[in-house]
């Protein structure tokens, strides 16, 4: 499973990128926002310290808007994947630009059907959202399997973006059920890596070795005494 940050933050991704767990990055309008600094030089810094897919959202909302929007992007950095919401022109959009060999990321996915389509006008990604499905009574895990096998029986190429994902279930969840890739938060990365057991271990282990370390000591003097 492949793991990309969703975050606009350089140093955030700086700080995973440096573990060797970030695969790519994810932003959104939002996201970038909280930057306070231009779109483009952001993503294009992004793009420089990654070397996975980077994905950046257009704005528009028509299909001849978001085309002209994701030439432009497209163009920023050879990693970069244009971000197009789900939507008949976004859709429309995405046919176009895998004809131009345009990396096309199709979000806000929440069923099977919207899944599908997407892949059929050729998205390179699809992001279903887990965590937003969830919030509704949803059961996001179920999306990821039911789309994993769609995929898989027509050997479309799409790759799963698990998105919203919101804690350490989601992801093994995820991982589980075939998700080629989980979209993560800087915020939830130490909880992944982080266990209460393996602190204490950890605390365990070096008051094991101070004691022996101490005991050596009195023996050393015990030894030197005598002598």
């Amino acid at each position: 499973m492949k793991f990309f940050l969703d975050t606009a933050n350089v140093e955030e991704i700086k700080r995973i990128n440096a573990l060797g767990l970030c695969d790519g990055v994810t932003t959104n309008p939002t996201i970038i926002s909280k930057e306070g600094r231009p779109f483009e030089e952001v993503i294009k810094e992004i793009c420089s310290i990654v070397d996975g897919p980077v994905s950046a959202e257009v704005i528009g909302l028509q299909a001849e808007a978001m085309i002209k929007e994701a030439r432009v992007i497209a163009q920023w950095a050879p990693n970069v994947v244009v971000k197009i919401p789900m939507t008949e022109e976004g859709l429309k959009a995405v046919h176009v630009l895998s004809q131009e060999n345009i990396k096309t990321n199709v979000t806000l996915i929440f069923s099977v059907s919207q899944g599908l389509m997407a892949a059929k006008v050729g998205a390179t990604f699809i992001s279903p959202f887990l965590g937003r499905l969830d919030d509704i009574g949803v059961d996001g895990i179920d999306l990821i399997k039911r789309l994993k096998a769609v995929l898989d029986n027509y050997g479309l190429k799409s790759e799963i973006i698990s998105a919203s994902v919101r804690h350490i279930g989601h992801l093994e969840t995820a991982a589980e059920a075939g998700s080629h890739i989980a979209t993560i938060p800087g915020s939830l990365f130490p909880k992944l890596w982080g266990h209460p057991l393996t602190e204490s271990g950890i605390e365990g282990f070096l008051k094991d070795w101070d004691s022996f370390n101490k005991s050596l000591k009195i023996e050393g003097e015990k030894y030197a005494t005598v002598r």
